[in-house]
């Protein structure tokens, strides 16, 4: 512990990195520098400098930073280009925030000349590799300090007995009592973990949610909005452009209106074990069924079809901490060069937690009308060219078969 002379803190203010900071002064007695990003969570983080105060960190070494805008455009921005999504449902909001602060964390490192960071990711979740595998890609001689897998302090309660003894003020307590639900929100969207949520047979309690109403209590009329699109990204909502930050914000406050982005999902971990949790992700929800929209009718068909080949390994990545790795980055480039042409409008309807797509156009659209019609096509399409497609495509499995009936 002795190497360590001073410490840069992924630092929320919250539960257990509040408590976290007290324990790094009681066991290491470095210095601590706090590094807290707004990457939209929605909450007030000046109590956390408050807090760091408190407990003697110098204002100095206090960093509250305001990355929503970065955030967007070069994390989710670039993933939803992938159209990522993990195990088939997860839409990877925490996932995708890990790389960004772990980034700047080791940049606040580099810049205060400390030798060490710390987060708040227990020993058991995917956090604690998201985290570090960002630390040492990175900043490869970096030390990483994770209490979790050092302290006994290994529940929720004991966290809270623990800043109760220590005069650590922690706010969000359960209504009910106990520890509360393990939250992490951003842009993107609020997870939910803990509770009776570790049952998969308890139904979450509707109390629970922030960010999105009910289907049932959503409204009884269907909203439309338009997006448009430039390489892969939108870029305006309604004909009003809006910067990536303030577009997500914009859909999650449309999508949560209407019930839109609700997930209740069993999740298997990196670490090898199988977690439920529960999600919110009305903007990403929007986002991503718009996209789809607009590549159905901007991507030729092979590079459509490659590109969901690739997705679930693209999501994994992510998933698993490899957002700074060779094959993600390369992975990238190619992703981002299919793009070049995705462009124009989506126009969607939003009703009832449901987002249906019901037009979509580009001034360079592979949709021709012409030929695609069930009406006369004055010859754009010649229906005498199928015969010999489909012969052709079947002459290996004719052959297969009348290899067969000789062989009996």
């Amino acid at each position: 512990m002795n190497d360590i002379n001073k410490v840069v803190l992924a630092y929320s203010g919250g539960l257990d990195t509040s408590v976290i900071l007290k324990w790094l002064q009681d066991n290491y007695h470095c210095e601590i520098v706090t590094f807290t990003a707004d990457i939209g969570q929605g909450e007030e983080l000046e109590p956390a400098r408050k807090k760091a105060l408190q407990l003697g960190i110098k204002p100095a070494n206090i960093f509250i930073e305001d990355l929503r805008e970065e955030f967007v455009s070069d994390f989710v921005y670039p993933m939803f280009r992938a159209n990522a999504i993990y195990e088939g449902e997860y839409l990877l909001g925490t996932s995708i925030a890990r790389p960004l602060i772990a980034k700047r964390q080791i940049e606040i490192a580099r810049a205060t000349g400390a030798n060490a960071v710390a987060h708040g990711a227990t020993g058991k979740g995917n956090d604690q590799v998201r985290f570090e595998l960002g630390y040492y890609a990175l900043e490869p001689g970096i030390k990483v300090i994770a209490p979790w897998r050092e302290w006994d302090l290994l529940s929720r309660e004991k966290l809270l007995a623990y800043a109760e003894k220590a005069n650590i003020p922690i706010e969000m307590k359960h209504k009910a009592g106990g520890a509360p639900y393990s939250m992490d929100a951003n842009l993107l969207h609020i997870s939910f973990e803990g509770r009776h949520l570790e049952d998969p047979k308890s139904e979450a309690e509707e109390s629970m949610w922030r960010w999105t109403v009910s289907p049932e209590a959503a409204p009884d009329a269907a909203e439309y909005i338009e997006l448009q699109f430039e390489h892969g990204d939108p870029v305006a909502l309604n004909g009003t452009a809006l910067t990536p930050g303030k577009m997500l914000a914009r859909l999650n406050e449309i999508g949560g209106k209407h019930g839109i982005g609700r997930l209740d999902l069993v999740e298997n971990r990196y670490v090898g074990m199988k977690s439920r949790g529960c999600y919110e992700t009305p903007g990403g929800t929007i986002m991503l069924r718009a996209h789809r929209a607009i590549e159905s009718i901007t991507l030729d068909r092979e590079v459509a079809h490659l590109k969901d080949d690739l997705m679930p390994r693209y999501a994994t990545l992510i998933y698993n901490g490899f957002w700074w790795s060779p094959e993600r980055r390369a992975l990238q480039v190619l992703i981002d060069h299919t793009q070049q042409g995705v462009k124009g409008w989506v126009r969607l309807k939003l009703y009832k937690g449901n987002v249906i797509v019901v037009a979509r156009d580009s001034e360079v659209t592979l949709f021709d009308q012409a030929i695609a019609t069930f009406d006369e096509d004055f010859g754009a399409y010649d229906q005498k060219d199928a015969g010999g497609f489909i012969k052709l495509n079947a002459l290996r499995m004719r052959i297969a078969e009348n290899a067969r009936r000789r062989r009996r």
